[in-house]
């Protein structure tokens, strides 16, 4: 689009000239073809709107409809509950909050509170003045093994790969990560030049590709993970078991996107679909799991290592617990990924009807931890739209100690939502690959941004926090947190999610709402062993 407008330009100075050599009406000319030329030259070289540096004049069309949108259906996308955080918290508001902007609200509440699925906190008459807390409170991650413990923010960037994002995207987070000293999470993709440029805090994400730690037939490379694991901007090594978006289907990176130094830094070839297998070749049980759990913190020189998944079978993940206890090998963090994650591209069915949606999992992963007396040992971080404060807090009360987000941060960037991420045309120039249009975002203006969102957002929870009468985020409970189920029917988190005595999985009897799962699980495995259940009934009917 630039090099449209310059020919725009080129021609519509020769019109000029030519009616002021032929027919002297030259102001004819400049009246007519002068502000457009004045205007698009503008946006070509001004930084705060990657649209208009983009596509210069025509970008602007967008801004004329956006003031255009009717109000009523703004306030009714805002005010269903029902759906997605996106629809209670418009673009409109994140952008403000990233250009650092005041984004109260007229008016009152925008929501429906007596429709159903509308939740809120629990106030205190006792509360705290914000000033009275910690603004920027940190959780330390690492257990009992870990060497080089990470203090981390409660608030962090999701993985996001280079390859799927541009260059100068992945510049601008890591750089608002720099800026406001959280943690930028590498996605799957591999380490690039690009994350360790700005020197923001980084997690290290090793996904079933081993992407910038793989030998030629894509097994994982102990040495090249050793030499990039040990960078100090390298603070934790996070294993990708799944993720929420397209939980049991591997990453998909198209040929189109996969330039040469995009195959440099993955250690893949150029101009091929890049396609992650669906499960590791690193390990094939929960034992081999835990064990190289031990040896990425060994070779990493003692960083924090964990793992991220989406729940899907309960067994499973119960297997991975029962293995870290039989060993005593611990991760030092879970990352819990809901299953309405979003992602660049994916198939439709595994991303609406695959996985276990946010808040069910992490109450599931944070009761069983607790059941086999290892949450004190691991931190809990939770990853699917977690947008604003309020996000944050109900994420806190079901066992989270940290929370990660992706799309927040890209709208910080400047996304419109143009669905052009799996095209290599994203218009704002973030999902691309195409130099013209990475060329429209600005990493110096954009940077600031992702530090303004992440700053305020952050700034929220807090005030909740201590409108709550507590000074830490550790200290929310899930009984603070109420949810309308019904016209005239409200649950606390505590009733729709009640909580396990700590222990209560390491001994007969189990827990009943678990006792079905715990006996199809095994270390040894992470197939159910349906075969125990039946071993079982036999028994009981002697």
């Amino acid at each position: 689009m630039r090099k449209i407008f310059l020919v725009f330009s080129l021609l519509s100075t020769l019109a000029i000239l030519g009616l002021s050599i032929f027919s002297k009406q030259i102001l004819w000319g400049f009246l007519l073809t002068g502000p457009l030329i004045l205007l698009g030259t503008y946006d070509m070289i001004q930084r705060r709107h990657s649209i208009a540096r983009n596509f210069p004049v025509f970008g602007r069309l967008r801004f004329f409809m956006e003031d255009l949108r009717p109000k009523i259906y703004q306030y009714f996308v805002e005010s269903d509950t029902s759906g997605t955080p996106f629809n209670r918290l418009s673009r409109s508001v994140i952008y403000q909050r990233a250009k650092n902007v005041d984004d109260s609200v007229p008016f009152g509440t925008q929501l429906d509170v007596y429709q159903s699925g509308y939740e809120w906190l629990n106030h205190s008459i006792s509360a705290y003045s914000p000033h009275e807390i910690n603004h920027n409170p940190r959780v330390m991650v690492g257990g009992l093994d870990c060497s080089q413990p990470y203090s981390a923010s409660i608030y962090n960037i999701s993985a996001m790969s280079f390859g799927s994002l541009s260059e100068n995207a992945i510049l601008a987070l890591n750089g608002g990560a720099k800026i406001g000293n959280f943690a930028h999470n590498t996605g799957e993709g591999g380490l690039s030049d690009y994350h360790l440029q700005p020197g923001g805090d980084l997690i290290w994400q090793i996904g079933t590709g081993y992407f910038s730690c793989r030998n030629k037939d894509g097994s994982f490379n102990e040495q090249a993970f050793g030499e990039r694991a040990r960078l100090p901007q390298v603070k934790m090594i996070e294993i990708k078991m799944s993720q929420g978006a397209k939980p049991g289907h591997g990453g998909i990176l198209p040929a189109r996107k996969v330039s040469e130094e995009i195959a440099r830094i993955r250690l893949v070839e150029k101009g091929h679909d890049v396609i992650s297998p669906p499960t590791h070749s690193a390990f094939s049980n929960p034992l081999e799991m835990v064990t190289f759990i031990k040896t990425l913190r060994e070779l990493s020189g003692g960083k924090p290592v964990g793992f991220k998944l989406c729940i899907g079978n309960k067994c499973e993940f119960i297997a991975i617990c029962k293995a870290m206890k039989f060993t005593g090998i611990y991760a030092d963090f879970i990352t819990v990924d809901g299953g309405e994650g979003g992602t660049g591209a994916a198939p439709q069915e595994f991303s609406n009807a695959v996985g276990m949606p946010l808040r069910d999992a992490l109450a599931f992963v944070h009761d069983i931890l607790t059941g086999f007396d290892l949450r004190r040992h691991i931190r809990v971080i939770a990853s699917g739209k977690i947008i604003t404060g309020f996000d944050m807090i109900k994420c806190f009360a079901l066992g989270a100690d940290m929370c990660n987000a992706a799309r927040g941060m890209m709208f910080a960037l400047g996304c419109i939502q143009a669905l052009e991420c799996n095209k290599n045309t994203c218009p704002t120039g973030i999902a691309t690959q195409d130099p013209s249009l990475i060329a429209g975002l600005d990493v110096t203006d954009k940077k600031v941004r992702v530090y303004n969102f992440h700053k305020s957002t952050v700034n929220s929870a807090v005030h909740l926090i201590a409108a709550a009468g507590l000074k830490h985020p550790g200290e929310i409970h899930r009984a603070l947190i109420y949810r309308r189920t019904g016209p005239n029917q409200i649950q606390t988190y505590a009733e729709t999610y009640p909580p396990v005595q700590s222990g209560s999985l390491t001994k007969r009897p189990y827990p009943p709402q678990y006792e079905n799962e715990m006996n199809i699980s095994s270390e040894d495995t992470f197939r159910p062993q349906y075969e125990k259940i039946m071993d079982l009934a036999s028994v009981d009917n002697v």
